[in-house]
């Protein structure tokens, strides 16, 4: 099993839609990183939710439903999506912040290169940040 990290505005698609909704398209990535990402993400891999802008924190995991595919929101051949859906709420949502202080964390892909909507998560990060969120 491969480890994820996604992010999203609140404001544009949240964990609450996500879990009201059961199941979506993770669609309009448009960084070839990022689509790299998607395309090596296998079914059953987790992923964390993260709320960027608002908020800037980890509230979730979901799991990838569905291996990547056309992103139908485009004609372009080169973007691609993969569907996800809820797993499981963080009962203590995990800060940006603690992630920037934490020794281990800190060298997440994701706080590195936080530009990137789908990042890799390695096992010990994904261990780590599941302890701070209370799972």
């Amino acid at each position: 099993m491969n480890y994820w990290l996604i992010k999203s505005e609140p404001d544009a698609y949240s964990w609450d839609q996500l879990k009201k909704d059961k199941k979506t398209a993770w669609t309009g990535v448009r960084n070839y990183a990022a689509r790299n990402n998607l395309k090596a993400m296998k079914k059953g891999d987790l992923c964390f939710f993260y709320h960027s802008n608002e908020g800037k924190n980890i509230v979730g995991i979901a799991k990838v439903a569905k291996e990547f595919y056309q992103d139908p929101t485009t004609q372009e051949d080169a973007w691609v999506c993969v569907d996800m859906e809820p797993y499981m709420q963080f009962k203590t949502p995990v800060d940006l912040s603690a992630l920037k202080k934490d020794n281990l964390l800190k060298e997440m892909q994701f706080v590195k290169i936080g530009r990137l909507s789908v990042s890799v998560v390695k096992k010990e990060e994904f261990d780590m940040v599941c302890k701070l969120g209370g799972l």
